[in-house]
């Protein structure tokens, strides 16, 4: 069936008609844009006649220096000018009249000499003569602690024995003091060192210089076991 369009409805005849009112218009918004001109801004004229502001200048003044004082002079006597320098063989005469001095006047002054005193307690480790025991040296005294020592029952059970070392002092008047236990295997061993130490008898003490002083010692004492 074939479809037939009303001549009103055809958009064809009217095509150049459109065409000239497009360019018309687009015409008229080229001149307007021609014609149309911003506003003028006015620059108002900047005033060039300005004087430069002077500033005042304050001038930077140094004050004189005093030159520096020359050194003081400074007198020094020589010891030799003072000193007269006599020889071996001249006569040197005072103005000390003796006859001023009367009999009774004690013109000499006795001075007596007092022996130096050891005022330091600390104990001597040598000294000129050192103290005995029994007439005789460290050694006897050291066989009379081993002949009077008895083996401690409970470090002989444990099977303990060994060396125990000790240091004590021998004061002024003979006694023995201040025993320490430097090395011991075992306390009951040092216990029993210790309570012969303290049995032991006065010795005969030491001196430095003839005066009576404290010497101290070191002595081990053996625990065996004989087999």
């Amino acid at each position: 069936m074939e479809i037939k369009k009303s001549p009103k409805a055809d958009l064809q005849n009217k095509r150049g008609l459109l065409l000239e009112i497009g360019l018309a218009v687009a015409l008229l918004l080229v001149i307007g844009a021609f014609a149309y001109t911003p506003k003028e801004h006015r620059i108002e004229k900047v005033d060039m006649n300005y004087g430069p502001v002077e500033e005042e200048i304050t001038e930077i003044t140094r004050q004189d220096q005093k030159p520096p004082e020359p050194p003081k002079k400074v007198e020094m006597k020589v010891i030799a000018d003072l000193l007269q320098v006599v020889t071996n063989d001249t006569k040197i005469t005072t103005d000390v009249d003796f006859a001023e001095f009367s009999d009774d006047t004690e013109i000499l002054q006795q001075v007596e000499v007092v022996e130096e005193t050891i005022e330091d307690d600390a104990p001597f480790v040598t000294a000129e003569t050192m103290p005995s025991f029994q007439g005789g040296d460290l050694n006897t005294f050291r066989n009379w602690v081993q002949s009077n020592v008895k083996f401690p029952q409970i470090a002989l059970e444990n099977g303990i024995q060994g060396r125990v070392i000790l240091s004590f002092v021998i004061e002024r008047d003979g006694r023995l003091t201040n025993i320490k236990v430097l090395q011991t295997p075992d306390r009951s061993l040092s216990e029993e060192a210790i309570r012969v130490l303290n049995k032991s008898p006065k010795w005969a003490p030491g001196k430095q210089r003839n005066q009576v002083v404290r010497v101290s010692y070191t002595l081990p004492v053996e625990f065996r076991v004989a087999n």
